[in-house]
C-alpha cells in the first residue's frame, strides 16, 4: 500500500486515527447531553435533539471543533466536562509501535489536528504522545479547520513538505478529499475510528483497519 521509501514526511490526525474516537462520540452523544439535560431541567431526548440542531449548523466548521465556541453558546464549562470522562482517552491498538516505527525509518512525523488546543493538552497529557511528533499543527492556531484546502497552504508555510513524498492518514473522509484536490499524493483512511462501532469499508481511499497493514517487515505484522 505505502514505499515507505518515497515518503518523507508523515502526516497524522488524532482524533479517530490515534486516539479511540469513543471518547469524543460519548462525550458529545451522550455525557454532554445528559449535563445539558440537567442544566435546562429537560428530558434527555429532548436535550439530544437540541444539541444535535446545534451540531449541524456548525458541522465542518471551525467552531464545531471549538471548546470555548461551545462553551459561550451553551453556557457550559466543555473544557472542564470533558475532563468527567477522560478515563475513556484511549489509543488506538499498534500507535505506540508505529510511531516508533516511523522514527526508526526517519520520517518527519506530525500531528495535524482539529482538535482545540484545551482538548489537545488534555488528550496530549493523558497519552505522553506528544514526545514522538516532529511538530503539532492545530487547525485552531491555523485559523481554519483541515476540511478547508487553504488550511494545507498554511500547513506548507509551517512545516514545508512535497506533496509526492507525503502521506497523510485520517480518519475524515472530506479532509482526505480537501488534502487530494491540494494534490497529496498519497492518503490514507482508518476504517474504525471508534472501536466501539463496526468498521465501515472505504472504496476511494486506500484504508486500513490496524497500523499494522502499513509497517511491513515489523514483529506484528508477521
Amino acid at each position: 500500500m505505502l514505499n515507505w521509501s518515497e515518503i518523507h514526511t508523515v502526516l497524522l490526525d488524532m482524533d479517530g486515527t490515534l486516539l479511540d474516537l469513543h471518547y469524543d462520540n460519548y462525550f458529545w452523544r451522550e455525557h454532554l447531553p445528559r449535563r445539558y439535560a440537567e442544566k435546562h431541567r429537560l428530558p434527555i431526548d429532548a436535550a439530544k435533539s437540541d444539541l444535535l440542531s446545534h451540531y449541524q449548523r456548525k458541522e465542518g466548521s471551525l467552531d464545531w471543533y471549538c471548546v470555548d465556541y461551545w462553551s459561550r453558546t451553551l453556557g457550559m464549562d466543555i473544557a472542564q466536562l470533558k475532563t468527567e470522562v477522560q478515563h475513556l482517552i484511549a489509543v488506538q491498538p499498534q500507535v505506540a509501535d508505529f510511531l516508533d516505527y516511523l522514527r526508526y525509518l526517519g520520517k518527519t512525523v506530525c500531528l495535524v489536528t482539529n482538535a482545540h488546543p484545551k482538548s489537545l493538552r488534555l488528550k496530549l497529557d493523558k497519552t505522553a504522545l506528544g514526545k514522538h511528533f516532529d511538530r503539532i499543527i492545530c487547525a485552531h492556531s491555523v485559523g481554519m479547520p483541515k476540511e478547508q484546502p487553504g488550511f494545507w497552504d498554511q500547513v506548507q508555510a509551517i512545516q514545508p513538505f512535497d506533496k509526492d513524498h507525503c502521506v497523510l492518514i485520517d480518519d475524515s473522509l472530506p479532509v482526505l478529499r480537501a488534502a487530494q484536490r491540494y494534490g497529496m499524493r498519497y492518503l490514507v483512511a482508518i476504517t474504525q475510528p471508534d472501536s466501539r462501532q463496526p468498521a465501515t469499508p472505504v472504496a476511494e481511499f486506500a484504508a486500513i483497519h490496524r497500523f499494522v497493514e502499513i509497517m511491513p517487515n515489523h514483529p506484528l505484522a508477521r
